[in-house]
């Protein structure tokens, strides 16, 4: 799977892709990430990739030109099956939309800044706005490294175990239940006794019912979906 993030602030971007499970994944193959230079496409000596809005008002908005130019460039590479912005006022990022997106071959993602993008890069080029919460970040490269992690965990062989995604939260519309590991006392604090049986059946019973539990106590808008 391939991910082409637009960005003027591409250092910001080499940390969360080149560590762990990322940095593993493109190194066997299943992920592709290319960052791209939004300046590197400005015709003006400053490299400014930002302007002051139509109809006054605080905050600079990005500018149509160099973001166009790097778009009509990669579209000519190859085709893509979404071309993302990310934005606080879009669609709001969940596990179905993580699992839908792990299917797709090729991905460009647009990282705001400033008040945002002329709303013509919006109108002609862009066919997913993603958001990943109600608030507002100084930019969309965090936004952008979520939305790929969350994604790329998905596709087969990233994971050592590819069951592991199967079993987070969300992914049956509940919460992920209480996980243990060794030993099986600490400090007086024990093991539920029903992980310890071998009882594989009545495990995966007691692993209902707890997530039932805490999505009804922590996410019941969930259970209500």
């Amino acid at each position: 799977m391939r991910f082409d993030i637009l960005t003027i602030l591409p250092d910001l971007l080499t940390g969360p892709f080149s560590n762990s499970i990322m940095k593993r994944a493109q190194e066997k193959g299943h992920l592709d990430i290319h960052l791209h230079n939004i300046r590197d496409y400005s015709t003006n000596k400053q490299k400014s990739v930002d302007d002051y809005q139509y109809g006054g008002g605080a905050g600079m908005v990005m500018s149509i030109e160099p973001i166009a130019s790097l778009i009509e460039k990669l579209n000519a590479d190859r085709t893509y099956d979404e071309i993302i912005y990310m934005t606080p006022d879009g669609e709001l990022l969940e596990q179905g939309l993580c699992n839908d997106l792990s299917l797709q071959g090729n991905i460009m993602i647009l990282c705001g800044h400033y008040k945002g993008v002329d709303e013509r890069i919006r109108e002609h080029y862009i066919t997913k706005e993603i958001s990943i919460g109600s608030y507002v970040l100084s930019g969309g490269e965090l936004g952008a490294a979520v939305l790929v992690d969350s994604v790329a965990r998905l596709i087969p062989g990233v994971l050592n175990d590819e069951t592991s995604a199967l079993t987070d939260s969300f992914q049956d519309g509940l919460l992920s239940p209480p996980v243990y590991t060794r030993p099986p006392s600490f400090n007086g604090w024990e093991v539920p006794e029903i992980l310890l049986s071998g009882d594989f059946g009545k495990i995966e019973k007691w692993r209902e019912e707890r997530a039932i539990e805490r999505t009804e106590a922590r996410r019941p808008d969930l259970l209500n979906e």
